[in-house]
Formats: C-alpha cells, sequence, structure tokens
C-alpha cells in the first residue's frame, strides 16, 4: 500500500531539441471543479514559440484535452488563481497586468479574457480573490454523526468586503514587487474600480508575498525582501468603497525573523527565503517559510500567539485597579522546524478544511485519516515529502518519476541509484481540493499527477477505508466541489459498500436536506458505479434517473393553477398527491380526479416537448417489456424495479401526458403496434400501476406477482420495444488509472481503449442525450460532452419556443450530472 502512487504523465506534442535549461518559476492552479490550469517555460525551437506567456487549462478526466489561452501578457505568468466557484481564473505577469479569464458559452475548453487591471511595469508576486465570506469547516473527530450539519459547520466568518444587504463584493488583490497592494472591485453593472496604496509608508522591494483573511472581513498580507536575515513583515489590509471609490486603509502587524538565522550553526547556511505561505488562506496566524542555499533548505512553522506584556518590578506592589487586565500583544512563536533538508523546488498547501484542534489531530491520528493534515514539499533530486501541516515530520515520501513509490524508511536515500542526466524536478505543485492528488509541472514541461493515500501508506482495514472515503464523497456533495479526487482511491470492489453505505447516511438527514442533495446524491452513484463493471448497469439506471427527475421538474413547472386565488399546493404537488393515493390501474379514472383546466397549454409549448415526451413513453415501455428478463442486477433498468418514488413519478407524467394528449394529440408518445385498436397508453400505465404497488413501500418491496409478468412478456408481441439510447463509451480516464500502474498521455493523442480503433473514434456521435433527439450519422451540428458522464448534446438550441429554452436552462452551464461541458469536433476527424 504505497503513500503515493504515478497516475498518469502528459507530454507537449513538440519537445524542444536541445536541453532545456530552465529559469523561470511555473505555477499551476487547481480548482474545486478539477479544471487545472498551468504554465510552462518552454519554448518550441521548430516555430519559435514561447510557451511561457500562454496558459494551459485541462480538465482532469481528459487530460490529454488541453486549451492553450494565448494570454496576451508581455511578460512571463507569475501567478494564476481560481475563484471560489472554480469557474473563473486570475492571471497575472512580471509587467504588473492581470487578467480574469471565463468560460465562453460555459466550455471548459474555451475561454476568454472579460476584465482586466494593470500595475504598469510593477511585477506581480501575490494574488487572491476577495473573501466571499463562505467558509467550511470538516469535523474529523464527527465522522461518525449521522448529521451533515455537524460534520461539516458553515464558520461564522466576514466577506472582504459587502454591498447592500451583506452581499459580497467580487473582485480580487495582488502585491507588487515594489511593495503596492492593488485592489479591483468588480460592480454589479459591470465596471471595475481599482484602487493603489503602499503596504507602508518606507516601500520596499518584496521578493515574495502571500495573502490570507480574517474572520473580521480584513485582509492580512505578509512579505519579505528574499532574504533570511531580513524580517518578515506583516501587513493588515482594509478595502472600504467610499464616494463610489475604492479606498485601502493598511497597517503594519508583528513581524518575525526566521529562527535559522539567529542559530549560530545556520546563521549564513541559507541566505534566501525562497516560500512564503500562510498554512490557509481563512487562517492568518499560522505561516510557513522555506530558506535556501543552492545545497539545502530548511522549513519553519510560526504561530501568532496573544501573550501577556511583563510589568516593571516598580508596578508588581501596587494595588490592582478592580476589573484591570494584564495588557497583551500578539507576538509569533516558532512551531516547529525541519532539519536540514534537499533543496526545496516547489511547495503544495492542503485545501481541505479539517479543524486543527488538538481533538481533531488526535482523532485525525487515532484513526489514520491523514487528507488536509500533510503538505508537499518537492525537491531538486525528484522526490516530493509529505510532511505534518504543524508538526513539520514526514509522513511520506514520493521518489520520483524514475522509481516507484515507497514507504517511508522502507530504503534509506543514500542508498537509492540515481540515473545519470539532468534530474526532473517540480517546479510547480498543487493539492486537489480533498487533498487525495497531487499535480506537478516539471522542469521538462511535462504535466504529472501523483494519487495520494488517505491514510498516507498506514495499512487500514476494509471499513476503516470505506468511512474515509465516504467522508471525503459527503463533503463534496455538501460543497458541491467535484469528487474526481476521491474516485481515484475507489477500487472496483468497493463500489457497491459505498454506494450502500452513501444512500444510507443520505436518509438519516433531514427532508430538507434531501430535497437539496437529491439529485447530486444520484450523481455520486452513477460516477461511482463506473468504476467496476459488475455495477456498470446501475449508472445507466443512475443517469436515467436523473433525466426523469429534470423532465419532471420541468413538465410540472409548465402547470399554472386555474385561478390567481388558489392553495399552497401548486398544481404539480396536486398531481403527486392525487396519483399517490390512488391507486386505480385505469388512467382515465385517475384523471377524473383532477383539475383539468390547470393542464391546459398552447399547441407550440406541447410540441416543442414531444421528444421529452416520447422518452417517459418509451422508457415505460423499455422497463416493463423487460421486467420478465431482470433476473440479474446487470441488466439496465435493474434499479427502477424497486424504486417507488421513480415509478410514482413516470405515473404522474403518464396520467399528464394522457390530459395533454387530449389537447393537441400530436404531443403524445408515438407506439407501433399491432393492433389498431389497441390503447396503448392505458395498457403501460395498467401495467405500471401493478409494478409501482409492489415496490411503493420501499421499507418492504414484494416480488411482481406471475400475472404481471405474464402481461409483460406479451408486450413485445403487442408494442415494437425501443433500444433505449445510454450513455456513449465514456471516454475519460478515471476507468483506466485504478491500478497502480504508470499511465503515460500525450497532449492532443486521446487515449483508447484496447481493441479500440482510434479512428472509429469517441467523437462519432448520432444521439443528443438531454434533448432526446437523433442528429444523424455524421452530425454537423457543433456538439459538447459532459466531461464527467459523456453526455452529448448540441451546442445550440434547434428549437427556439420558451418550453424548450426552460428545458434547456436546466443544462446549459452544467450537465444534469453537474459535470462540465467541453466542446467536441462536430465530425469524424
Amino acid at each position: 500500500n504505497p503513500d503515493s502512487d504515478l497516475v498518469y504523465v502528459c507530454e507537449w506534442e513538440k519537445r524542444p531539441k536541445s536541453n532545456h535549461s530552465p529559469s523561470i518559476s511555473l505555477v499551476c492552479a487547481w480548482s474545486c471543479r478539477n479544471i487545472i490550469a498551468f504554465t510552462t517555460d518552454l519554448k518550441n525551437e521548430d516555430d519559435d514559440k514561447d510557451l511561457s506567456h500562454m496558459i494551459h487549462i485541462i480538465d482532469t478526466e481528459h487530460p490529454w484535452d488541453v486549451y492553450s489561452i494565448n494570454s496576451g501578457h508581455t511578460e512571463v505568468i507569475s501567478c494564476l488563481e481560481w475563484d471560489q466557484s472554480g469557474s473563473r481564473l486570475l492571471s497575472a505577469d512580471g509587467d504588473g497586468q492581470i487578467k480574469c479569464w471565463a468560460m465562453t458559452e460555459h466550455l471548459v475548453n474555451s475561454w476568454e479574457s472579460t476584465q482586466g487591471s494593470s500595475v504598469e511595469g510593477d511585477p506581480i508576486v501575490a494574488l487572491s480573490w476577495l473573501h466571499n465570506g463562505v467558509k467550511l469547516a470538516l469535523h474529523v473527530e464527527k465522522s461518525g454523526s449521522t448529521n451533515f450539519g455537524e460534520k461539516f459547520s458553515r464558520v461564522k466568518f466576514s466577506p472582504s468586503l459587502t454591498l447592500f444587504g451583506g452581499k459580497p463584493m467580487e473582485g480580487w488583490l495582488a502585491v507588487t514587487v515594489s511593495g503596492l497592494v492593488t485592489v479591483s472591485l468588480l460592480k454589479p453593472s459591470g465596471a471595475l474600480l481599482s484602487a493603489s496604496e503602499s503596504l507602508c509608508r518606507l516601500r520596499g522591494r518584496v521578493a515574495l508575498a502571500d495573502i490570507a483573511f480574517t474572520g473580521g472581513g480584513n485582509i492580512v498580507v505578509a512579505a519579505t525582501d528574499g532574504s533570511s536575515s531580513s524580517p518578515v513583515q506583516f501587513y493588515k489590509v482594509c478595502v472600504s468603497v467610499v464616494n463610489e471609490k475604492c479606498r485601502i486603509d493598511t497597517e503594519l502587524l508583528p513581524s518575525l525573523f526566521m529562527r535559522c538565522t539567529t542559530d549560530p550553526v545556520r546563521r549564513d547556511k541559507y541566505p534566501a527565503v525562497t516560500h512564503l505561505k500562510f498554512l490557509t488562506r481563512e487562517n492568518s496566524e499560522q505561516v510557513l517559510l522555506c530558506a535556501s542555499s543552492q545545497m539545502g533548505s530548511i522549513v519553519e512553522c510560526w504561530s501568532l500567539r496573544k501573550e501577556g506584556l511583563p510589568v516593571n518590578n516598580i508596578f508588581q506592589h501596587r494595588s490592582p485597579v478592580v476589573g484591570e487586565k494584564q495588557p497583551m500583544i500578539l507576538k509569533w512563536r516558532i512551531l516547529s522546524a525541519t532539519n536540514d533538508l534537499d533543496r526545496v523546488s516547489a511547495l503544495a498547501l492542503p485545501k481541505l478544511p479539517i479543524s486543527i484542534s488538538n481533538t481533531d489531530l488526535k482523532v485525525a491520528s487515532d484513526t489514520k485519516f491523514c487528507p488536509g493534515l500533510g503538505l508537499a514539499l518537492a525537491f531538486h533530486d525528484g522526490s516530493i515529502q509529505i510532511l505534518h501541516r504543524l508538526s513539520l515530520h514526514t509522513m511520506g515520501v514520493f521518489y520520483g518519476t524514475s522509481g516507484s513509490s515507497q514507504r517511508v524508511g522502507d530504503e534509506p536515500t543514500i542508498k537509492r541509484q540515481r540515473a545519470g542526466g539532468p534530474t526532473v524536478h517540480f517546479r510547480a505543485l498543487q493539492f486537489s481540493w480533498t487533498s487525495l492528488a497531487l499535480v506537478g509541472v516539471d522542469n521538462h514541461g511535462k504535466l504529472h499527477m501523483i494519487r495520494v493515500s488517505p491514510s498516507m501508506g498506514q495499512i487500514l482495514d476494509m471499513n476503516t477505508l470505506l468511512r474515509h472515503l465516504l467522508f471525503l464523497l459527503e463533503y463534496c456533495m455538501v460543497t458541491g466541489y467535484d469528487w474526481w479526487d476521491v474516485l481515484l482511491h475507489v477500487q472496483p470492489g468497493m463500489v457497491h459498500n459505498l454506494v450502500e453505505k452513501l444512500h444510507e447516511e443520505y436518509m438519516r438527514q433531514n427532508q430538507a436536506l434531501q430535497q437539496v442533495l437529491a439529485t447530486r446524491i444520484v450523481a455520486v452513484k452513477a460516477s461511482l458505479c463506473k468504476l467496476s463493471s459488475a455495477t456498470a448497469a446501475r449508472a445507466c439506471d443512475f443517469h436515467a434517473k436523473l433525466l426523469l427527475i429534470a423532465i419532471s421538474s420541468t413538465l410540472k413547472s409548465l402547470l399554472r393553477p386555474h385561478v390567481l386565488n388558489t392553495p399552497d399546493k401548486s398544481p404539480g404537488d396536486r398531481l403527486a398527491e392525487i396519483c399517490a393515493k390512488n391507486t386505480d390501474a385505469d388512467i382515465d379514472k385517475v384523471m377524473i380526479n383532477l383539475k383539468t383546466e390547470e393542464f391546459v397549454l398552447d399547441g407550440p409549448p406541447l410540441q416543442s416537448l414531444q421528444q421529452l415526451i416520447q422518452w417517459v413513453g418509451d422508457f415505460v415501455l423499455y422497463l416493463l417489456a423487460n421486467l420478465p428478463n431482470q433476473g440479474s442486477i446487470v441488466r439496465p433498468g435493474f434499479g427502477f424495479l424497486r424504486d417507488g418514488s421513480s415509478l410514482g413519478m413516470l405515473r404522474e407524467m403518464m396520467v399528464m401526458i394522457r390530459i395533454w394528449g387530449l389537447l393537441k394529440p400530436g404531443c403524445l408518445p408515438i407506439y407501433t403496434a399491432t393492433s389498431d385498436n389497441q390503447d396503448s397508453m392505458s395498457l403501460l400505465f395498467r401495467l405500471l400501476t401493478k409494478l409501482w404497488l409492489c415496490s411503493r413501500d420501499e421499507g418492504h418491496p414484494q416480488e411482481p406477482d406471475e400475472t404481471l409478468l405474464d402481461e409483460c412478456c406479451l408486450l413485445p408481441s403487442q408494442l415494437l420495444v425501443p433500444s433505449m439510447d445510454w450513455l456513449p463509451i465514456n471516454d475519460g480516464v478515471i476507468t483506466k488509472i485504478q491500478t497502480k500502474h504508470q499511465l503515460r498521455l500525450q497532449f492532443g493523442k486521446p487515449y483508447t481503449l484496447p481493441g479500440l480503433n482510434p479512428n472509429d473514434g469517441l467523437f462519432y456521435f448520432q444521439m443528443d442525450n438531454l434533448r432526446c433527439l437523433h442528429m444523424g450519422i455524421c452530425p454537423t451540428e457543433d456538439s459538447k460532452a459532459c466531461t464527467r458522464c459523456g453526455c452529448v448534446t448540441m451546442l445550440r438550441s434547434p428549437n427556439k419556443t420558451n418550453a424548450m429554452k426552460q428545458w434547456e436552462q436546466r443544462w446549459i452551464k452544467n450537465c444534469l450530472c453537474g459535470g462540465l461541458w467541453r466542446k467536441i469536433p462536430n465530425s469524424l476527424p
């Protein structure tokens, strides 16, 4: 059980002909939606194209599909920062230019610069979005609790700047090399307010800086001139808007000197400060410093403490005043320091908001739950060490791309044989949002993905490992973050247990939270089931359920009450209530109890929704016709047979469609029947009701009786059963990297499944999965595919009716499963 494991390596198609000598610092950023942005300082000699001014963006599921932005920066890019939603990106360069990038048409492989600011000729050394006031704490000691609210609690935290009503104001803040702090605020109108101010009266060179936020809405900046013998300065920055102008106030805070400079043994050993980082963006009271020389480095962790101010002896014996307290001051104290290390080339801090109270740390140690506890240091010999974020003791080691991962202590460093030639080492390093993966860019422009064990290589029993993964999946569900990095650690044999345990925990939540997470948990289950061939059919069922929920919500939302003075319940709620109470198998008798005037719609909206109505009709027929054959769980549709809520939803829609068919017969689903006088909808509704009655009590489901099975056996002879178009083959990387073997990929060249002709390709689609339309043998329309489930749909709508627009708005930003969209070619290569 190794501490970490190389998952894949991506290479540029064009490599430099000569050995490249690294001279420029690279940057890399990983968003909460599992999009990675990075830069490279490579220069292609074939076309003399300098890549150091370009931003490269990939989604982790399709790492070969790189989107390279010609950024327009005139100097080397020094900072990349994602916003809290993972949909916008800031870039800054050595000329003081800052640009804000956003997705074009919500496509992960199409970006444009929307706004920007600049401090002419003043290089940017630190960059951050203003805080939006949302902070969540993850409590390891309550991981066994049944309440999500106890496991993941909302922490009281003020935004950096608020608009009227307390809404956070968006914007960014940057620190320049000359000691300026510059702020840009995005007004609701789209205008940009900018201002700059000196960090202190005596401006000096700032070689390194970092930005953190306080719970009170203030901003703290840490800065150093790069010399370890100089103090590390801290400043409080307050941003406000006065008379439609941005105002910045700064205040000097207590500073510190690195301990290595006061140690007689190491006084001149590490002359330069090479890394300066707050441990987390929401904690301005703990900072990490790294001082280096050409031969090695040392890392120190410091904490800001309140201490009593000692009083002179003259005042010790005077009688104290009632209520008088000892004066307190803030002072930096060193928490821990490493021994002498190899030279550090890159540093990554965890993003998981794990509470670092003594209780949490003890529980994490007892349960061997390590995500969020370790920070990563990359060294010039190509290795990476995971150190405890407070004590700085070693938790895990990765020995570089040429060797395999080993546990700490397996082999002394001095005994390892190093390969000849220039050493490959990481120049930029970033943790994923659950701290279960690392991404790094090396000095030859390669991108590396490294899997980080939740237990840092400690041997765990299966139940404990499942509990850790379940805890992180729940965290992603609650926050809305993408869970791709959690799936890296799920083996096929774990899938069934994880899905069952996740469902059990979900059912223990209150009704309101269940409604919020209803579609998100289905999406998590679907992505889990894809990891095992034994549960692949269940993944189809979960995707069908997502589509079913969305169609049901859309169709019900079209209903309007007949009169304005109506009771609390909407027509859709009354439909669900009546269908749940009325167990009659005759669709016309159920219809009698409804106020049919509430279902009156104009012809054009109904006709435009016909393909969705057709999908509902086909799906009901498919389920019933395959009921006798569902002896095995591996067959698609099996998951619906005991899902009373989904069958009830289908039943409600059949009633609604029946009423609409009286108004507009053209909107009804089309069935190919063997008899001209057969009422297909009545037949299907009767059988569907019988099946629903068997499973509506999900606690005690009943097996379908022989009569129902016999009638379902006759269906294929009465109606032509459609072959439902399930999702296309998933062309992502997650199902290929469950083994411990390295996977080497190349930018621009899709990874194909064994035995699959790459020319048959995964971009040859015939079905619009969300509009339920056939696009033809060789589609000419621009299309987009979901990065998570592979669902394909046309980029632009062929239908302009309001009803269809309402349907399409449900997935314009994300797929129904919550995945991101990426544009795909419109025809075969």
